[in-house]
């Protein structure tokens, strides 16, 4: 494919909202037309898929019912808007991908690596990140960054124990697929961390000087 695909990855409140505004900003200043996705989400049937994994009222939601849920959004996202996009050799740059079911439910839902990893192959296919960032935040840190957690996401609402888990699997991930994940200390502040990650995107030739 011609295009790029960039991933952003980290757990609750590390300011991946910010840092993805702040990379937008930069690219259109640059004048380099990017894709901007969310996962799940994306496309209409996907935001369909995201409300029903977010939404508290599913409390009694498996942990396999999620994972199934992710890769079906995922699976649609892939085939109807991110493989066209990199076709056309567009930059497509997603919040969030395999990395959070592999780090959410392979790891602190207990489902395991193999799993996740024969889901995320069946739904996306040869579809593989060319980068992926991962904020680097503990979660004590980055639930006090946010001012706790918000009460209309499921997922938020677990409690520090799960979260843990999370940052376990993420650090788990930077080890297993360290040749596409770079690991992105977010403690400074947002223009700090905003610059290391576009030394990072350059050092890698998806972006030029």
């Amino acid at each position: 494919m011609k295009g790029k695909f960039i991933t952003f990855e980290g757990g609750e409140g590390v300011g991946k909202t910010t840092q993805l505004r702040l990379i937008r900003e930069y690219l259109e200043d640059k004048g380099v037309d990017a894709v901007f996705l969310r996962e799940p989400g994306g496309n209409e049937i996907s935001e369909k898929i995201r409300e029903v994994i977010l939404d508290r009222a599913n409390f009694d939601m498996t942990g396999m019912c999620e994972a199934l849920l992710y890769s079906a959004a995922r699976a649609q996202l892939c085939e109807k808007v991110i493989r066209p996009a990199l076709e056309k050799g567009k930059l497509v740059i997603c919040d969030r991908f395999t990395d959070s079911t592999f780090a959410y439910q392979g790891v602190a839902r207990g489902l395991g690596a193999d799993k996740i990893e024969t889901m995320n192959n069946l739904a996306c296919g040869e579809i593989v990140p060319d980068l992926t960032v991962f904020l680097d935040l503990r979660p004590e840190l980055a639930f006090r960054r946010k001012g706790g957690a918000d009460e209309n996401d499921r997922l938020e609402q677990e409690g520090m124990d799960f979260h843990l888990k999370v940052y376990e699997g993420y650090r788990l991930a930077c080890s297993r697929y360290g040749d596409r994940i770079v690991d992105i200390d977010c403690s400074s502040e947002a223009e700090v961390t905003h610059k290391k990650i576009i030394d990072a995107l350059e050092q890698r030739g998806i972006l030029t000087r």
